[in-house]
């Protein structure tokens, strides 16, 4: 009940913010992206079986909106944040952007590294079922489908899939070895994805984390790490 209380607060008092997805741009892109546009949007226009009156991505979206330089990101970020991505990167870790394909065997070991993470994971998850990833290559810094990952001697412990629509950088899918969360891979990660996101997508605007409200009080906990606060959003298609 108090968490309840304290989320209807929240609501009040949450930032409303506008995102563009651009999707005029996708006309010069591959489907898949105008697919994966709509999608999100169409998505978002859903409304909510328990509140009918708001829409799905409407409130509490997690979302940072991104200082002017990378460096205001990083000591905007909790000081426990920045720690373990320096702690990360002592002990030989490295980010970049990765092709999934080239790492499945390790990414199948890390789904197999948990059976549970903010829930019980599907069987095909916890058996590191991995299907090759099919995604075409953007031909724009519009719209991306995004794949990084964090390294030591070649080998992956954590990644992410990110949609980049127009204004919008979404994690989609994070997931870290559970033997090296301790030692900041997904830190590393998370901090790694907005110094690329600020150099490589112009149109980037906010960085985001799915939702705020439903996570677990740690989750939005390590959310608030990383400055992905509740918002609400007025999508445009663009």
């Amino acid at each position: 009940m108090l968490q309840i209380i304290e989320d209807l607060r929240t609501i009040r008092r949450m930032p409303r913010v506008s995102v563009s997805l651009m999707l005029a741009a996708a006309k010069d892109n591959d489907p898949f992206f105008e697919r994966v546009v709509r999608g999100f949007y169409a998505e978002t226009r859903r409304r909510r079986r328990w509140f009918p009156l708001a829409r799905r991505w409407q409130y509490g979206v997690a979302l940072c909106p991104l200082p002017g330089t990378f460096d205001e990101y990083f000591m905007r970020i909790e000081a426990a944040a920045r720690r373990n991505y320096k702690k990360a990167a002592r002990q030989g870790y490295t980010f970049a952007r990765i092709d999934p394909n080239d790492h499945l065997g390790e990414i199948a070991a890390i789904w197999k590294s948990a059976e549970v993470r903010q829930g019980r994971m599907p069987a095909h998850f916890v058996e590191g079922r991995v299907k090759p990833y099919t995604n075409p290559p953007s031909r724009t810094d519009v719209h991306d489908y995004p794949y990084f990952g964090v390294l030591k001697d070649g080998a992956l412990y954590a990644y992410a899939g990110n949609m980049v629509a127009g204004e919008l950088f979404m994690i989609e899918q994070i997931y870290g070895h559970a033997a090296h969360h301790a030692e900041g891979v997904v830190p590393l990660l998370i901090i790694g994805m907005a110094e690329s996101m600020m150099r490589h997508y112009p149109h980037v605007k906010y960085y985001g984390y799915e939702m705020f409200f439903g996570a677990s009080p740690t989750m939005r906990r390590f959310k608030k790490k990383f400055l992905f606060l509740p918002h609400r959003v007025e999508w445009q298609l663009g």
